[in-house]
């Protein structure tokens, strides 16, 4: 067949969902309208651990349109059982209203179901709990661990005694939690032994699977719908609590039932980074040339579960060294599980070893860059494979021009701007290029317009446009006749809405599928006596605009809607499908950037202003390059979040999050937010899949922090080990 001309793919489009959701169209979870939906509130557990010893419901069920109060005492038991029938699923799940055990503070240990949202809150507020509380444990510092994960190459440890020159850094890191726009929400509402659920989502087949696995139901008999949601960053990518709750409400009660977290609840149960201490040690020669690292961190999770992420990677392949070791430890504390944020386990790894190298040229008098390309491997070392592309040496040329990087003065607390230090620091990021198997179906329809169907999700970065865009291009439409459904587990399955991976997989399964109906078309023709393209050989045909013609005679051919009519077919259908090859990996995929920031520093006050970043990205082929920007500037703000502001505080005496909303925890806003801008490079990867992306929605936000802080120290002199950066650290 011949290459399809591209006409939307690359194209600076504006959302196609864009105008529903300035007009209040778009409908998030809370906002469906389900007929005789009453209303539950969570009632949160007052300790960080213990037992429930009593319960009473009394003041709050006398309360006028309270339906119910469901507890321990009184919820029915469920199955809990796994996809293949085992009432012994792996892990341990937090059962809701199964025990009287109290495991972390905000826990839900009662929900409150009244025919209006006040009297539901109003009830939550009478139940009184009494517990036997105990002593929690949530101090990451004084807690003991679990034995570690580790790897291994060559001698660390000797290649650390001989090395010229040695650094023994130890790093921390806050506890940071998610913070989207829209709240989790869910409504559910039964139909005999049928479950249909709104719900806020990054994965509506992962949230039909829980809740198949709880109630004891086949999957089939779980209907999970998610058509918009207000950002995740990672909070929605499992099924939470509260989500079984509602269910469960709504059986019970036999009415659909609306739940709605608080903004404090959502500190106690959707999910946070976690917390680490960071120890690195690196070895090499006077020149700068890295012959050995050492890592060992611990990490929080939860005491019920173990939560951990990809945080050992960048150590094993973002740079050459013959010598690595790391040791991972878990320290199961009394909270909640964490869960994945934005760049999960690469941010924190890129704070610790981009600082680390930045230390490690400022002692031997080389520069940061100049550094980074020293130690530039030819392979993945951790693997032997080579790169599928690596072009972070292209990210540091056209990073440092267009920052002018030049300009920087080496010596730390040399620039000023009257009572402002200034300071330039620089960072590299990486991100493993994800991908899993997903699936699409597509339909042409006899009037020329289409259909797209795949159980995706879009929390904000544009999966609406972009897999339009793909659809269109490979059906040869406009835009504006594809029409992309999304966010319905009756749609065909893909993976969690994270991780970068959409573009790739269900992307890579709408190309394939569109392929498909477009080829059906083109052989249709080709077959048809009366079609001018009869007998025409189906590779020397292509579409634009809906019309098939031959490539090199736009005259000769027809429309879609003229070769369906007259072959009397209403319509043209097909499913695609995307998995990446089965068998071991043959390259290393991992998406790259290089992050530049400028920041001022105030001499006498310690604060800190961040004035630019620069962000240049070594991401594949880029899909829309709107979306993309504002992808690359929300991944820029969230750095300067983790870097300068956000931290989740503890108070360990009970475990309660002392700052649990959003007066309290600070995220950046507009008067934080400088000079921000993305460059790309120009190029794809196509041994990574059909379409040569490699994902970007992560890597945007990995290398911002530890860019800050080295722009930082460039200003100060004052080397920062701690996130979020104080004005105590900086006086």
């Amino acid at each position: 067949m011949s290459p399809q001309p591209q006409a939307a793919v690359g194209a600076p489009l504006s959302r196609v969902d864009g105008r529903l959701k300035v007009t209040g169209q778009a409908l998030y979870a809370a906002e469906h309208d389900v007929d005789g939906a009453v209303h539950a509130v969570i009632v949160d557990a007052a300790i960080g651990l213990g037992r429930i010893m009593s319960i009473n419901s009394g003041a709050a069920e006398a309360l006028p349109g309270v339906l119910k109060v469901i507890h321990h005492h009184n919820a029915p038991k469920l199955p809990y059982r796994d996809n293949s029938g085992s009432n012994n699923p792996p892990g341990r799940r937090l059962r809701v209203f199964q025990d009287d055990q109290v495991l972390f503070h905000g826990q839900p240990v009662a929900v409150v179901v009244a025919t209006t949202l006040e009297a539901a809150q109003h009830g939550a507020s009478l139940v009184k709990v009494g517990y036997d509380a105990e002593q929690s444990s949530t101090d990451l510092t004084e807690a003991e661990p679990d034995d570690p994960t580790n790897y291994a190459r060559g001698d660390a440890e000797a290649a650390l005694r001989s090395a010229a020159v040695r650094l023994d850094l130890t790093y921390r890191t806050a506890r940071n939690h998610h913070n989207p726009m829209e709240p989790h929400a869910t409504i559910a509402r039964w139909n005999g032994d049928r479950l249909t659920v709104w719900d806020k989502t990054q994965w509506v087949v992962g949230t039909q699977t829980e809740l198949a696995a709880v109630f004891g139901l086949d999957m089939d008999a779980v209907r999970v719908i998610s058509p918009f949601v207000g950002g995740g960053f990672g909070s929605a990518l499992r099924c939470w609590p509260h989500v079984v709750v509602a269910a469960l409400a709504a059986r019970e009660t036999k009415r659909p039932v609306k739940l709605v977290l608080s903004r404090k609840q959502m500190y106690l149960g959707t999910g946070f980074r976690p917390s680490y201490e960071y120890r690195l040690r690196l070895g090499s020669d006077r020149r700068g040339r890295l012959s050995a690292a050492a890592h060992e961190l611990d990490a929080e999770t939860s005491s019920y579960e173990t939560f951990t992420e990809s945080i050992l990677a960048a150590g094993q392949m973002l740079y050459s060294m013959p010598n690595v070791s790391q040791a991972y430890r878990t320290v199961p504390l009394d909270v909640p599980t964490p869960l994945y944020m934005r760049g999960p386990g690469f941010q924190t790894a890129s704070f610790v070893i981009e600082s680390a190298m930045d230390e490690l040229a400022h002692k031997v008098g080389v520069d940061p860059i100049e550094l980074r390309r020293r130690n530039e491997p030819n392979e993945d070392e951790s693997s032997g494979l080579p790169f599928s592309t690596r072009r972070l040496r292209e990210c540091y040329t056209v990073g440092a021009r267009e920052f002018g990087w030049h300009r920087r003065n080496p010596r730390p607390r040399s620039t000023r701007e009257g009572d402002w230090l200034i300071g330039r620091g620089m960072a590299a990021g990486v991100y493993d290029t994800a991908r899993m198997p997903a699936q699409a179906r597509a339909r042409l329809d006899a009037d020329g317009t289409a259909v797209v169907d795949a159980a995706a999700t879009d929390m904000g970065p544009g999966t609406y446009t972009s897999q339009t865009q793909v659809a269109a291009d490979a059906l040869g439409l406009t835009v504006r006749t594809v029409t992309f459904r999304l966010g319905d587990s009756l749609y065909p399955p893909t993976p969690p809405h994270g991780g970068s991976m959409t573009m790739a997989s269900v992307g890579s399964a709408t190309l394939d599928a569109c392929n498909k109906v477009r080829r059906q078309a083109i052989q249709l023709a080709v077959e048809d006596r009366e079609s001018p393209l009869y007998g025409v050989p189906t590779a020397d045909i292509v579409v634009r605009g809906g019309r098939l013609h031959v490539k090199n005679n736009p005259a000769l051919g027809e429309t879609y809607q003229r070769l369906l009519a007259r072959n009397d077919r209403t319509h043209l259908e097909a499913d695609g499908s995307f998995a990446p090859p089965s068998g071991p990996e043959r390259h290393s995929f991992y998406g790259y950037n290089a992050t530049f920031a400028e920041v001022a520093v105030d001499a006498a006050l310690g604060l800190v202003r961040v004035r630019r970043v620069l962000g240049v990205y070594d991401a594949g082929r880029i899909i829309s390059p709107k979306l993309a920007d504002s992808q690359a500037l929300g991944g820029m703000v969230g750095g300067i979040g983790t870097a300068l502001l956000e931290h989740t505080v503890t108070d360990h005496r009970d475990g309660r999050i002392v700052n649990a909303n959003l007066a309290d925890y600070l995220v950046p806003v507009n008067a934080d937010i400088p000079d921000l801008k993305a460059i790309y490079l120009d190029g794809e990867d196509r041994e990574a899949d059909p379409l040569g992306v490699k994902g970007l929605g992560e890597l945007v936000m990995i290398g911002v922090a530890p860019a800050i802080a080295n722009a930082v120290f460039n200003a100060t002199g004052r080397r920062i080990r701690e996130l979020p950066i104080t004005a105590e650290a900086l006086l």
